[in-house]
């Protein structure tokens, strides 16, 4: 079956009612209906306003990653039993919405919101029906690198009384770590247990934290050398910063250190009973966990043999493609010995130094200020959020992601930011550079989410929320814009764009391999190794995340066939009609979606467009 079919009869329906449909019946004349209507959509909103902020104040670390100023003293509860509390309010609420508001007496915003809504809660709750099969902690993220990272990037200490705050959830931090670890033996016991390969992972990302003064001798620790900074920076005398910074030392050796202790115990304790097997087939009803875990990131009901299809389907299509620039640079040999004259060739890596990954981070920052010039050219709405390049932090650089996004804060506080790994200039490649630039910064995840952020009039669970399928495959589609405006001007770095597009597919194929038909991680290094350029390194690093992540790398190339698939279609449709700025609007208009609510504006729009032109 052929991957457009696919996607286009396995995307899930998002609520029986139609994105635009009559409202009433036609007995009411209609300034009486559209006062109904008004009333009822502005009603059914304050109620979306008012169960955000009951959200928000379940969880004091959302509020201040939104640039909020409240609750900065405190940590979230993330024990089971505040999990188990949260995913029966989200049945309660749906219920009463349900209840209370007629979804045939709104207008189109809040009729979809509405949808929305109820898709949300209703995914969540089937996320919290199999939550005891996913990973508490991982390599890639978890509570024990997760903590000292927020603390680092999104604490701020502007007074005596920010400072103060820090201290508390220094203070807090053993009861957080106490409480995911409380879960991962319960999960344990339940025969829940990451390879073993993983383990050795998470107890050295865990001894990173405790490693340095005040814990032991050395170089300051990484929470350490932040309270110092920050408290330093204030404008108070040196005996209050003595004060905050004997407590806040105190707190680390008193709470910090003791929680860590106790994770590390716990994991070189399970190491010792782990098994070597991979995937989620392994794990307790392994197969319908994955099944569930896959509807929920691609936002379909495609079946892992489904993905795997299009995966292998995809990537000879990339193949194909890439072949033809391996011909333009006249390279003699085969595809797979042009994927090794790029890992190994020094030409295509900065040098291992200080002054190496200046000199990448310089680059970056460039190609993503070239692309923001361009803007015009394809888009309406643009980001009043800035964007920044940064390192990941030395501590976490084992491990963290290659790259990854955080969003702006909503009262402009902070920018948005692009981090990039760079402990091995190996495994970030200058022909790969640009398109990861693209994707995580401009026009990629920096342009759908900060867009999203400054949307006005929607429910704050619409312009924060996110489908992975949707932000991902809004990514994943954005790389390939900049050639269609020349800014790759290198075959080596347009090879760099297929290469991207082509680990993409590869996730298809590999992260079903491993889940679904009991690959060994080597197989599926093997795969990577034969069929995409990447290096070697960071190839090894992608298939750990896969197997400790199930389902989360599909939804990447999935979500981008479809938006292809829907610009296709409204090219097609439009023909010398078709504006590409207005298209990109209509994706990026409403926050993040379920694609087949994004399917339902694309179809909205291009009827718009053509009653427009008649």
């Amino acid at each position: 079956m052929k991957k457009t079919l696919l996607l286009a009869t396995a995307l899930l329906t998002i609520g029986a009612t139609p994105l635009l449909s009559g409202c009433l019946g036609s007995g009411a004349d209609i300034p009486q209906r559209e006062a109904l209507i008004e009333a009822e959509s502005q009603r059914l909103n304050e109620w979306f306003a008012a169960r955000y902020e009951d959200r928000l104040a379940r969880s004091p670390m959302s509020r201040t990653y939104l640039g909020m100023d409240d609750g900065k003293d405190q940590l979230d509860d993330i024990s089971q039993i505040a999990l188990d509390e949260e995913a029966r309010l989200s049945s309660t609420w749906v219920n009463e919405m349900r209840r209370e508001f007629d979804i045939d007496r709104l207008d189109d915003q809040t009729r979809l919101s509405y949808r929305l809504f109820e898709a949300e809660v209703e995914d969540s709750l089937a996320t919290h029906a199999v939550a005891q099969s996913d990973y508490v902690f991982s390599h890639m993220s978890g509570p024990h690198s997760n903590i000292p990272s927020f603390l680092i990037n999104f604490q701020q200490v502007k007074t005596v009384e920010d400072a103060r705050a820090y201290i508390s959830r220094l203070k807090a931090i053993q009861t957080y770590l106490g409480q995911a670890q409380a879960r991962a033996e319960v999960q344990f016991a339940a025969g829940v247990s990451m390879p073993k390969f993983v383990y050795p992972k998470i107890s050295a990302a865990s001894r990173n934290v405790i490693t340095g003064a005040p814990f032991s001798e050395g170089d300051d620790s990484p929470l350490w050398a932040d309270v110092q900074k920050k408290f330093n920076a204030l404008e108070i005398t040196q005996s209050e910063k003595d004060d905050l910074l004997t407590e806040a030392q105190d707190a680390l050796l008193s709470s910090v250190q003791p929680a860590y202790i106790s994770l590390i115990g716990m994991f070189d304790q399970q190491s010792l009973e782990a098994d070597t097997d991979d995937g989620a087939w392994k794990l307790p009803s392994g197969d319908s966990y994955y099944n569930a875990r896959v509807k929920h990131y691609t936002t379909t009901a495609l079946t892992a043999d489904e993905i795997h299809e299009i995966g292998l389907s995809e990537v000879a299509r990339i193949q194909g493609e890439m072949q033809k620039i391996m011909d333009r640079v006249a390279f003699k040999g085969s595809l797979k010995d042009f994927f090794t004259f790029l890992r190994t060739g020094p030409q295509f890596t900065f040098p291992e130094t200080d002054e190496g990954r200046d000199a990448y981070m310089a680059e970056a920052t460039k190609v993503i200020d070239e692309m923001r010039l361009q803007l015009d050219t394809m888009f309406i709405t643009k980001p009043k959020a800035n964007l920044v390049v940064q390192r990941v932090e030395p501590f976490r650089e084992d491990t963290a992601f290659g790259a990854f996004y955080n969003s702006p804060a909503l009262d402009g506080s902070r920018p948005g930011t692009y981090y990039v790994n760079l402990k091995s200039m190996a495994d970030q490649p200058k022909f790969l550079m640009q398109a990861l630039a693209y994707h995580e910064g401009i026009p990629g995840h920096h342009m759908q989410i900060a867009i999203a952020q400054e949307l006005q009039g929607l429910p704050k669970f619409r312009t924060l929320g996110g489908h992975t399928s949707f932000i991902e495959g809004w990514a994943l589609y954005s790389e390939a814009l900049p050639k269609e405006i020349g800014l790759y001007t290198d075959p080596y770095k347009e090879f760099g764009q297929l290469g991207m597009e082509i680990f993409r597919a590869a996730r298809l194929v590999v992260d079903t391999g491993i889940h679904s038909k009991k690959w060994d991680r080597e197989k599926a290094v093997q795969y990577y190794l034969d069929n995409i350029p990447n290096p070697e390194g960071d190839v090894r690093a992608e298939i750990d995340r896969y197997i400790v992540w199930p389902g989360q790398a599909t939804a990447y190339m999935i979500g981008k066939l479809k938006i292809e698939e829907l610009r296709t279609k409204a090219e097609t449709e439009l023909g010398d009609n078709f504006d590409i700025r207005r298209f990109h609007d209509t994706v990026l208009a409403n926050g993040s979606v379920p694609l087949s609510v994004l399917e339902e504006l694309v179809d909205a729009y291009i009827q718009d467009t053509k009653t427009e032109i008649n």
